[in-house]
């Protein structure tokens, strides 16, 4: 505890120092008077500006140069309008360019941002924190973001139905566009205020200029906002969609003999409906029956040896669309009391098969019906309520023709309710969240959780124009369920109750419910001058459990950390910006064992020529695992050190690339990581590009766990040297037509080989030296039969225990080919041909070999989908 103290008395002290800097550059609020076009005919979004509307309203420029050098004249001017009607915003963009020739006009899908653009940004709410966005490029396409903590979170998931054209003419170009008040979410009010920021990007140059200046060092983006005055009278629009679809699917994949449910193709018809109702202009309800997911990317290929769950990204539009509401991350990484991966995810059960038989799974769960209502009110509540009904689920079997059903999932219910409210001229808030899982249990599924309740209550202050900040939040969850399930929950990796050397918490078998809190408190400066810095404490309860609707890795942990940055915000003829950041942490369990320090530091460079560098540095002096032996003892890993380096070219360039390298080290040659990284995108011409992400990793810990086993009444931690190399390529090919009609594939093939050597078991968990911490069977004690090892440690030629050979090899392969037409806005047409296969292949092969015989020699399974949707706007 020394440490810690001595730690936080130099953190403090660092951080009082910086706390001395000079405060943000207050800058003057632009104002932008629009007006409505009155009597005369609306605008027609042609590019041309030609309309007689647009004499009712002033130009207005004076742009400045934000990056990359803030606070100058921009190399080329740009202005713009902005007029109304009773149901539409309109924008005129006249973009002078000196340079006709290189005004860069290259295609890409939706929210591509790809070549010359102009962009609005709204905030209607007039909160300081959210904003819409909207981009449109020279080639017409469109980009559309919402924006959340004040700049911080950019959403591109959010598609709202807008409209724009765009014309190049003898001084430059020009742009117009039409955005629905109903796209819009905004109080009733006789006259609107709105923030306004504009912005405009010079490709060649990677030049972003704006027309309210937001200086570099200052605390946030939106908040930063310029004003738009002069919306009168208009009404808030209440949206009204109905987005029904069709899907036409039909699978193939190698028939298999003697099984009936992979005969060889199968073929299916399905629809549903998405709607989105305006129950006030500031709140909607989104609701969605038997929704699809089907034209989704694949997850990308990954294996996890520490018996961890793996975090994945979620891509389905109805979860995506409005996250930032329904978003609790309370403490660190993707620690969350929402996950919505959880919704419709696939089974938990799995039937056991006798001999002969067969079974048909479901990949995932039905979700029979969800609603979700969200927004922000005018008076800064910011509310979202979703629910959602998942349907009983069962597998089939097929035993020797004769069928049975077998239940592999509940009828689940989910709700999450989200509030927060703004106050203290929107520089603070507080919110509280609650969570709720119930399934109707039947037959043999006792196994899950009955119950699983979360809340939390969070808060944050900003003060000194927001320069400095304070938030934290606390948790609180409580499952229940049957003993069986209960105490499943208390043997899981997450919680480990049952480990051998723990003082402060039991395995009770005959509990049916745990309750456990969590939470975290920060503080730190976030803008003005060029230090930033951080630091607080959090900490998660032995029986906090969040995993029904939540994500939660571990439980049972106490962290302090700190961080401090120095920024270089001023170009200079040799870069654009540099980033330098040393952090520290240190990790306490609840029974007050000390089990890690880890020291950071990390720094990015951005060069005058748009090439950049990144440095990250980590040391681990200190580094204890209570899960790494599963329900054994505390485990003492050595001392690590690791470095990573990456550096990146010009992105603006028809061809860029990316290289990097990762190493980790233990002490006593203990551990090994290497990863190679090599990305790069051709662009050869405006409608098409090729990209790929290349991946090469190798381990080798001498301490890998493999079983528990049982000897003479004590237990026997086995381990073993694992030589584990992993390589993954994900390609990316897109052709654009025109900015509604894209061809795109994706794919990625993914490999992942381990072979074990040298087994040992645990001696002394906590020693301070490998040579202590285990023990090497010897050759005569342990011997190979087929694919199991047997173990005769007295040398009495009789096998003490047994482990089944723990060699591996996972291969996958997914790859999808989409071709979208938009052919009306918010209308859409995907045909999509989808292949994969997942298996293992022989441990000995070389990975070549194996990615030869396992991806490219062998059949895959397709999947051809054809999904229409229509888009009423009622």
């Amino acid at each position: 505890m020394l440490k810690f103290s001595l730690t936080s008395v130099i953190v403090f002290f660092t951080f009082s120092l910086f706390s001395q800097e000079s405060a943000n550059i207050q800058v003057p609020k632009r104002v932008y008077t629009t007006n409505s076009v009155e009597n005369k005919k609306s605008p027609i979004i042609d590019g041309y500006l030609a309309d007689d509307a647009w004499q009712n309203s002033e130009w207005q420029g004076d742009f400045v140069e934000w990056r990359p050098d803030e606070n100058t004249t921009p190399t080329q001017p740009t202005k713009f309008k902005i007029i109304y009607d009773d149901k539409f915003l309109y924008i005129a963009f006249k973009c002078y360019d000196s340079e006709l020739d290189k005004i860069e006009k290259r295609l890409s899908r939706r929210d591509g941002f790809q070549g010359d653009w102009v962009e609005i940004n709204i905030d209607s709410y007039n909160d300081k924190r959210t904003a819409f966005s909207f981009t449109f490029t020279v080639a017409g396409v469109k980009g559309d973001e919402f924006i959340s903590e004040n700049g911080s979170s950019w959403d591109s998931s959010w598609n709202p139905i807008w409209y724009g054209s765009s014309k190049l003419d003898e001084e430059g170009w020009t742009a117009e566009l039409k955005i629905p008040f109903s796209q819009l979410k905004f109080g009733d009010a006789a006259e609107q205020i709105w923030g306004l920021q504009v912005k405009r990007r010079i490709f060649r140059e990677e030049e972003r200029s704006i027309w309210q200046r937001i200086p570099l060092e200052s605390s946030g983006y939106v908040s930063e906002f310029g004003e738009l005055r002069g919306l009168r009278n208009i009404k808030p629009q209440k949206q009204l969609e109905i987005q029904p679809f069709v899907v036409n699917q039909y699978d193939s994949y190698p028939k298999e003999p003697g099984n009936p449910y992979r005969d060889g193709s199968d073929f299916d018809l399905n629809g549903g409906l998405d709607a989105k109702i305006g129950i006030t202009n500031d709140l909607t309800l989104d609701l969605t029956v038997n929704p699809d997911f089907g034209q989704v990317e694949a997850d990308p290929g990954a294996i996890a040896l520490d018996g961890f769950q793996i975090f994945f990204k979620e891509q389905r539009p109805f979860f995506v669309e409005n996250k930032n509401i329904f978003d609790y991350e309370f403490a660190s990484g993707q620690d969350n009391l929402f996950y919505s991966r959880r919704i419709g995810r696939n089974p938990h059960g799995r039937p056991q098969l006798q001999d002969g038989e067969f079974m048909d799974v479901p990949k995932n769960t039905t979700i029979l019906g969800a609603a979700k209502f969200s927004g922000k009110t005018k008076s800064g509540w910011s509310l979202g309520l979703l629910e959602s009904v998942t349907g009983k689920m069962y597998a089939e079997i097929d035993s020797n023709g004769e069928k049975r059903d077998e239940l592999v999932e509940p009828l689940t219910n989910y709700l999450v309710a989200r509030a927060q409210k703004d106050f203290n001229s929107r520089n603070s808030y507080v919110g509280a969240i609650f969570t709720s899982t119930n399934r109707r249990l039947e037959d043999n599924l006792d196994f899950l959780r009955e119950s699983a309740v979360s809340a939390g209550v969070d808060f944050k202050h900003n003060w000194k124009n927001r320069e400095y900040y304070i938030e934290g939040n606390v948790v609180a969850s409580t499952v229940s369920g049957s003993k069986e399930s209960i105490a499943r929950t208390q043997k899981s990796i997450t919680h480990l109750f049952n480990r051998v050397d723990a003082g402060h918490i039991k395995l009770d078998e005959n509990r049916t419910s745990l309750t456990g809190t969590g939470g975290k408190l920060e503080f730190g400066k976030a803008g003005g001058g060029n230090w930033r810095y951080e630091g607080g404490v959090l900490w998660y309860s032995p029986e906090l459990e969040l995993n029904d609707i939540g994500f939660l890795r571990q439980a049972d942990k106490i962290t302090q950390f700190a961080e401090v940055q120095r920024l270089y915000l001023k170009p200079t003829s040799f870069y654009r910006n540099i980033r330098l950041q040393l952090g520290q942490y240190s990790t306490f369990d609840f029974d007050g064992n000390y089990n890690r320090m880890a020291y950071e530091f990390s720094g990015n460079i951005s060069y005058k020529n748009n090439w950049w560098t990144e440095v990250e540095a980590t040391y681990n002096p200190v580094f204890y695992s209570n899960a790494h032996l599963r329900s054994g003892p505390r485990w003492r890993f050595a001392k690590e050190g690791g470095l990573a380096l990456f550096a990146g070219s010009d992105n603006r360039k028809k061809f860029y690339s990316t290289v990097g390298f990762v190493g980790n080290r233990g002490a006593e040659n203990t551990f090994t990581y290497n990863r190679y990284v090599f990305r790069f995108t051709y662009q050869p011409i405006d409608a098409f590009s090729l990209s790929m992400d290349n991946e090469f990793s190798t381990e080798n810990s001498k301490t890998q766990y493999i079983a528990q086993r049982t000897i003479n009444a004590a237990t026997r931690y086995v381990l073993g040297e694992i030589d584990q190399k992993t390589f993954s390529s994900s390609i990316r090919l897109n052709y654009n037509l025109n900015p509604n009609l894209s061809l795109q594939y994706y794919g990625q093939p993914f490999i992942s080989r381990g072979r074990y050597s040298k087994f040992n078991y645990v001696a002394d968990p906590t020693a301070s030296s490998i040579d202590n911490r285990i023990a090497l069977y010897s050759d005569s004690q342990i011997t190979k039969t087929g694919d199991v090892y047997s173990v005769d440690e007295d040398l009495d030629s009789t096998s003490d225990y047994e482990f089944e050979d723990p060699d591996f090899s996972f291969v996958q392969f997914r790859s999808n080919l989409v071709l979208r037409w938009e052919y009306i806005p918010g209308s859409e047409i995907f045909l999509v041909w989808s292949q994969g296969l997942t298996g293992d292949a022989n441990p000995s092969d070389a990975l070549g070999r194996s990615l030869n015989q396992q991806i490219l020699d062998r059949k895959k399974d397709n999947t051809l989908l054809l999904k229409a949707t229509y888009r009423f706007i009622l």
